[in-house]
């Protein structure tokens, strides 16, 4: 069984860029390093941030310029030792976007493909194996052609797992499929790789999707590696403003400073113009020029009768600027008049409602200081 995995790696390469009046090239740096167990790890960034080229890296579809990558107890590559397999040679499943079912080929013939050199009867028991794992012994007999997206994508799964690889590469599966569809399919990863007991590397945009899948997610950004952690971490302690403005963070603010820390209490006090805002972190020393932010969702309206502002726990007067109607919530704009800043809440519509608030109206907005997010300007 694979016991981890390792990689190291560093690729440059150039791009032609789509101005073709400009006619000029800009250079691409891929500089990753990360460990994983056998869990599933999700690499989320927006387009061109060098998750697929990782992933052909990791493959050997492209070579590197430095670094070393290791499965388990096999090199992979390692530039210092001359060590480069070929694909044939590294034990991996890859799927793609796009399937690349065989359309000549029946479901289980596709499945087979990735049996070559396997004696027939181990070949055989191993095809009903997958077709039974992955719930489509119905399909058996069916080409392509004749197969749903989720169904395709099943069988691009048990193709890939066949061969019993030492690590699993899925480049962006779902994003052809519709939401329901998604969903069953995510859970049906999630499922297999606790089953199957290999490291799963995952791509996808779904901020969502991330956070159903993963037991921890790299964030990529521009050929970097920005964080590596576990959903809530990724999630509610950014390391920086890319990471940040990925998970959604919509309220950020660049004028803060570390006021004072107070070990007792393990709060932090932050002073953001004239807004004095407490937030539960240890990370920081008194003087530190930070930004700060907090998720939409992540803020309390209360009706400005039932307390007084009280800047201890994070609690403002502000005044509605306007309210609009997203679903089972309510996107609200909020203007703090004293200390010149606006924020966006996400409430539930019900709330609003019972609430009674409407444009114009004053609240109080409470930011939890548990949820509120700080990270260094650098």
């Amino acid at each position: 069984m694979v016991l981890g995995v390792k990689i190291k790696l560093k690729k440059q390469y150039n791009e032609a860029n789509t101005n073709e009046k400009k006619g000029i090239k800009k250079s691409f740096a891929l500089d990753v390093s990360f460990e994983m167990e056998n869990e599933l790890v999700v690499l989320f960034g927006p387009s061109g941030s060098g998750k697929t080229t990782l992933f052909k890296c990791i493959s050997g579809i492209t070579d590197l310029d430095e670094g070393k990558i290791t499965v388990g107890n096999k090199v992979y590559f390692d530039k210092e030792n001359k060590i480069n397999l070929p694909i044939q040679k590294r034990n991996l499943g890859y799927v793609f976007q796009s399937y690349t079912l065989f359309p000549h080929m029946n479901v289980r013939k596709n499945i087979e493909c990735g049996l070559k050199g396997w004696e027939k009867e181990s070949k055989e028991e191993r095809v009903r194996e997958m077709l039974s794992l992955l719930h489509i012994e119905e399909l058996e007999t069916r080409y392509p052609s004749q197969l749903s997206g989720g169904q395709k994508q099943r069988v691009a799964l048990a193709r890939a797992l066949a061969p019993k690889p030492e690590i699993l590469l899925l480049d962006e599966p779902f994003s052809a499929l519709d939401l329901e569809i998604r969903t069953r399919l995510a859970q049906k990863i999630r499922d297999l790789q606790t089953k199957i007991g290999i490291p799963v590397l995952f791509i996808t945009h779904s901020l969502e999707e991330a956070f159903q899948l993963a037991d921890k997610i790299l964030v990529l950004y521009e050929g970097k590696a920005q964080q590596f952690g576990t959903p809530e971490e990724i999630f509610y302690h950014p390391n920086n403003l890319h990471v940040a403005e990925l998970v959604g963070i919509s309220n950020i603010f660049n004028d803060a400073y570390v006021k004072e820390c107070d070990e007792e209490s393990k709060c932090t006090v932050l002073k953001s113009g004239d807004l004095i805002l407490r937030i539960k972190t240890q990370r920081f020393e008194p003087g530190d020029k930070v930004f700060w932010g907090i998720h939409p969702e992540n803020i309390t309206l209360l009706l400005p009768d039932s307390r007084s502002e009280n800047q201890n726990d994070n609690t403002y007067s502000a005044r509605i600027n306007s309210i609009t109607n997203k679903g089972p919530k309510k996107r609200i704009t909020l203007k703090l008049a004293r200390y010149n800043k606006t924020l966006t809440a996400e409430v539930p519509a019900q709330c609003v409602d019972a609430l009674r608030l409407h444009t114009g109206d004053l609240c109080l907005a409470k930011l939890e200081m548990t949820k509120v997010v700080a990270f260094h300007k650098s």
